[in-house]
Parts: structure tokens; C-alpha cells; sequence
């Protein structure tokens, strides 16, 4: 099986709207057609994308039940009764019970505050039977579920039926039936007419602190210190980055830079970041840190890692995740390797369009990462499982064109358990199942995925000449982040280019030289080693890619990171 080829697809704009925009911005019309195909279209548009202001975000007390929620807190402040925070085990879980713990634990000073994160392979997901009854036997009677708790209707029931109050805050799609909670915080549910419906788990959290600190008149500050927590999550949790998102990340990513949680600070310190921390740095580099707490061990660490005020005590918490991220790194890396040699095993595997993979020893805590590495290889709706007690259970990953959770549902009679959504989900399946299910679930890939479908798709925001790649324009470029969904980094097509030498790097890499009318420029294509015969031939080039800085003998200049790249149209 070959590394998957892919379409490439030039994004439209309306010419007339950038050209207006450009009027007005004066800046490079390459940028304003790129701004107007993202939504903004407008002077004052551009004027808040570009430099987003905090006291623009909502009132948190447009959210539905947000004064219910603000009262019952403050009423249990007032009669020093036990508050729980609960939440996931990710980064969005556990950032979002750090700054609620805090929060609380700064206005209500008492040993009356506790937080409990469920133990990923013991409890699994969400809100927990073990978690309401700790909750139960230990006398609180306020709990309060982050990232968590919108569809879990029957465990909220049980907690009322123990006389506990529960606040909800969550970010996920409810279901047909809410919960019996005093409180539901969650911008999605029906009749809430909250202007921004994309939150996280930890912006739901946020806006809650941000209602108390209005109602105890508080001043900003005492909300605005937990926005480097809430980009974390908003980068690893992959929300759109616009509206209040936008926002919270633009000032939460000055802030990792200049006055970091002690926690983030320690975390960065002990990781490969050098420079200034983006919003991948945070997704890619501090998430997964974060994550190695609940996949390698227990996830309360990541919480008492946010909430230490002892930078030597933080310091020690980050040096332990650094490894455990490293052995999480170890076992994904043998896993996929192991995975990659049942893949090529398996007879006519190239001709299907999914791919399930299983082995008794995989370790549980890394399946979903792999999935990914996987999906990314050979764009596959793709299924990875391991043996859990007397079943097997995994992570399943998907592509644009088949929502996974409806291709589980389909196969639901053979499945113990299953829960996600389009992209990305998680299932359980009895040992003798496991054969007719990876049938079944061929069949129904078949029936929906076309041979495009199967071709993963790079989006193109425009086509540009070589010598538009200037400093200046690359500095309009970085003033549109912080990138991710739906502010993507922008994608660039060169044309017509000459090769003007081109090697293999550490076996699997591309490094280019390339040429177009006089101007040279340097790239780096990461995993594109397999296309390198293609620079054999003495044709023109077509290159999708990035730009990005490169630091080399104290010098700075501009790279492309290559995407894909083919012999040129003619």
C-alpha cells in the first residue's frame, strides 16, 4: 500500500468584495482575497479579526441557566457546603476543572472543594457511576461536570436521587433527552440563545468564573488569568478558532508568552519550544504532555500541575510527563509499526476502502493516535483494537465523506459498545465478532465512499508568484493567527517552477531548491521521499505548500513546507 495521492482544490473568492477590502485595508490583494474567502469582507471584519478585543466578548449570562448556576454556587458558598468538580481526562477536561478548582478555591477558601478525574480504563469517558458515588459517600452536595455530563441523563438522575445538585458545563451535541441537572451551561442545547455556539469544554467553564466574577464584582483580571489554560484546550480540543474562540486565543497565546500558569511554564521549559508559542506549539508540543498524564497513568496530575503555585514542585509534575509522553511516544511508534506489517500482510488490502487492525497487547491509551497516523498514511476510514478484559476495544478515525459513528451504528448488532461522532469514535466488540464486523463494515465503506472520496483533498487559499514571498508580506501572514479550524494556515500554489536540485533528508524527507522568473527559495517536504522520482524528470513543478521561517547560521529566511507537489500543467 503507496502513501495516498491527493486533489487539489483552488478556493474561490468574490473578486469585487477583496478588491474593496483591499481599497481599505491597503495591504497586498493576495491577503484580502484570502481574508474575504474566510468571511471578512469588511473594514470593521478585518479590524476585529486582526486585533480582537476582550471586552468585546459576550455577557455570560446570555448562556441559558447561567444566573441558576451563579446562584446555587454562591448559595453554597453562603452554607459551606462540599463543591465536586469533575471532569475528562483530555486536555479540555482537565484544564477545564484546573481554573474551575482554582476559581473556586480562591472565593470559597475551605477543604470543602475537590476534584475527581475518572480513570480512562477503569471508568472511561464522561461522567462516571464510580464518580457519583464517590461524590455520594463523601457527603457533597454540589457537583459540578466540565467537558462532560450533557448526555449522561441516568447518572444525573442517580445523583439527584442523592440529594446532589449537578451544574453542567459542557460543549457536546446533547441528546433528545437533557439531564435532570439544576444547571445546564452548554451554548448547543435547545432555547439558548448564547450568540457563539463553539466553544470548549473550558470556555464554557470560563464564561461561568467570568458570571461570578461579575455577580462577587470582581474585577477582569480574575477571569483573564486563566485564558492561556483556555487556549490550550481550544488548540488541542480543535474548535474552530473564530468568534470568542478567536479571542480568548489571541490574548491566551500572549499570555503563554509573557506570564504563563506555572504549570504551562514548566511544561514549555521542559519540552522542545524555543521560541514563541503558537497555537500548534500548544496543540502539538504542550497537548500531548497534558494527555500522557490519563493515557500513561493518572490524569489528576494534570490538574495538580495547573493548579501548583510551586514552580519547583510544577517543574518536578512536568519532568514526569516528559517522560511519560516520551513512553507514550514509544509505544504509539511500535504500535503503528506493528500495525503497518498486518496492514501489508493482509491479502488484497489495497483494494479496500477501510482498514481494522487488532492485537491483544496494544496498549489501550495510544489506539486513537495511531488511527490517526494510520488515516494519514493511507486515508482510509480506519479502526485500531486491543484486548480489554474479555473484549476488545479501540479507536475508530474517518475521512471527509463517511461519518464513522454512523458506520457503527449500522454494524451496532455486533457491537457491545460504541459513542462518537463524524470523525472520530471509540467502540467495544466481542472476540468472536471481530471477523463478520471487519466485513461488515467493508460493505458498508463500499456501498458509501466513492474512488474520489478515497483521495484526500488539499485545499488551496490562492496561487502565488515567488517573489510576492517577501518579509513584509510574510508579516501580514503571521498577524492572521492563531491558525486552526476554519482559519486554517494559508495554503499557496507555486507554478511552473524549476527544480533546481533536489535531495533526500533522513531517508524520508525532500529538501528543494527551487527556481521561478530569477527567484530562488528553499522548502522541506516532511514524508514525501516516495514521490522524489518524479524530480528525476527534467519537467516544470506545481508545488502546494506553507511558508514558514528557517533559522540557520544566525541567519533568517523564508522556507516553503512542501504539501504535495507534481510535474507541471501544460
Amino acid at each position: 500500500m503507496n502513501i495516498a495521492q491527493k486533489r487539489w482544490k483552488l478556493k474561490g473568492f468574490n473578486q469585487a468584495a477583496a478588491k474593496k477590502l483591499c481599497d481599505d485595508l491597503r495591504i497586498h490583494p493576495i491577503i484580502c482575497n484570502m481574508l474575504e474567502n474566510r468571511g471578512i469582507k469588511t473594514f470593521d471584519q478585518a479590524k476585529a479579526f486582526f486585533r480582537p478585543q476582550l471586552n468585546e466578548l459576550h455577557d455570560p449570562f446570555l448562556m441559558k441557566d447561567m444566573d441558576v448556576a451563579v446562584e446555587r454556587i454562591l448559595k453554597s458558598i453562603k452554607e459551606n457546603e462540599k463543591i465536586l468538580i469533575y471532569g475528562d481526562y483530555d486536555v479540555d477536561g482537565t484544564t477545564s476543572v484546573s481554573i474551575m478548582y482554582d476559581f473556586l478555591s480562591f472565593v470559597y477558601p475551605s477543604k470543602k472543594i475537590e476534584y475527581y478525574i475518572p480513570d480512562r480504563y477503569k471508568e472511561g469517558y464522561g461522567l462516571s457511576s464510580a464518580g457519583i458515588e464517590y461524590a455520594h459517600t463523601n457527603n457533597f452536595s454540589l457537583l459540578i461536570t466540565l467537558d462532560c455530563g450533557i448526555k449522561s441523563v441516568e447518572l444525573i438522575q442517580k445523583a439527584r436521587d442523592f440529594d446532589i445538585d449537578t451544574i453542567i458545563c459542557d460543549h457536546h451535541l446533547p441528546g433528545n433527552i437533557l439531564p435532570p441537572a439544576i444547571a445546564i451551561l452548554n451554548p448547543k442545547q435547545p432555547e439558548c440563545s448564547y450568540p457563539y455556539k463553539e466553544l470548549c469544554g473550558c470556555g464554557v467553564g470560563l464564561k461561568l468564573i467570568h458570571a461570578l466574577c461579575i455577580q462577587l464584582k470582581l474585577n477582569n483580571e480574575y477571569f483573564q488569568k486563566y485564558l492561556d489554560l483556555v487556549a490550550t484546550a481550544i488548540a488541542a480540543d480543535i474548535v474552530p478558532i473564530t468568534g470568542e474562540n478567536r479571542t480568548i486565543a489571541y490574548h491566551g497565546l500572549k499570555k503563554v508568552n509573557t506570564d504563563p500558569n506555572i504549570g504551562i511554564k514548566a511544561l514549555i521549559e521542559q519540552s522542545s519550544l524555543k521560541s514563541q508559542v503558537s497555537i500548534n506549539g500548544l496543540s502539538f508540543i504542550i497537548g500531548p504532555r497534558i494527555n500522557a498524564a490519563g493515557r500513561m497513568g493518572d490524569a489528576k496530575r494534570a490538574v495538580a500541575l495547573f493548579i501548583e503555585k510551586d514552580i519547583n514542585k510544577a517543574k518536578e509534575i512536568a519532568l514526569t510527563l516528559q517522560s511519560e509522553n516520551t513512553n507514550r511516544k514509544e509505544a504509539d511508534s511500535s504500535i503503528t509499526e506493528e500495525a503497518l506489517a498486518q496492514i501489508q500482510l493482509e491479502e488484497n488490502a489495497h483494494l479496500k476502502k477501510t482498514i481494522v487492525v487488532f492485537n491483544d497487547s496494544w496498549h489501550k491509551g495510544v489506539l486513537g493516535i495511531v488511527a490517526s497516523r494510520l488515516l494519514e498514511r493511507f486515508y482510509k476510514p480506519t479502526i485500531v483494537l486491543t484486548k480489554s478484559g474479555d473484549y476488545y476495544t479501540g479507536s475508530a478515525r474517518s475521512i471527509a465523506g463517511f461519518n464513522i459513528y454512523e458506520g457503527l451504528d449500522k454494524c451496532s448488532h455486533l457491537l457491545k459498545a460504541f459513542g462518537g461522532h463524524y470523525f472520530a469514535a471509540g467502540m467495544t466488540i466481542s472476540p468472536d465478532h471481530v471477523s463478520t464486523f471487519k466485513t461488515e463494515f467493508e460493505n458498508i465503506a463500499n456501498e458509501i465512499l466513492t474512488e474520489d472520496d478515497m483521495i484526500p483533498e488539499i485545499e488551496i487559499d490562492t496561487e502565488i508568484k515567488l517573489k510576492d514571498l517577501s518579509f513584509s508580506f510574510y508579516n501580514i501572514l503571521q498577524q492572521m493567527e492563531p491558525f486552526g479550524p476554519e482559519n486554517p494556515k494559508p495554503v499557496f500554489c507555486v507554478k511552473n517552477v524549476l527544480n533546481n536540485g533536489c535531495k533526500i533528508v533522513k531517508e524520508d524527507h525532500l529538501r528543494f531548491e527551487i527556481v521561478q522568473d530569477g527567484v530562488r527559495m528553499n522548502g522541506i517536504g516532511f514524508n514525501l521521499a516516495e514521490k522524489y522520482e518524479i524530480l528525476d524528470q527534467p519537467e516544470k513543478l506545481d508545488i502546494v505548500f506553507t511558508i514558514e521561517e528557517n533559522y540557520f547560521n544566525g541567519k533568517t529566511s523564508l522556507q516553503m513546507k512542501v504539501i504535495d507537489f507534481n510535474i507541471a500543467e501544460k
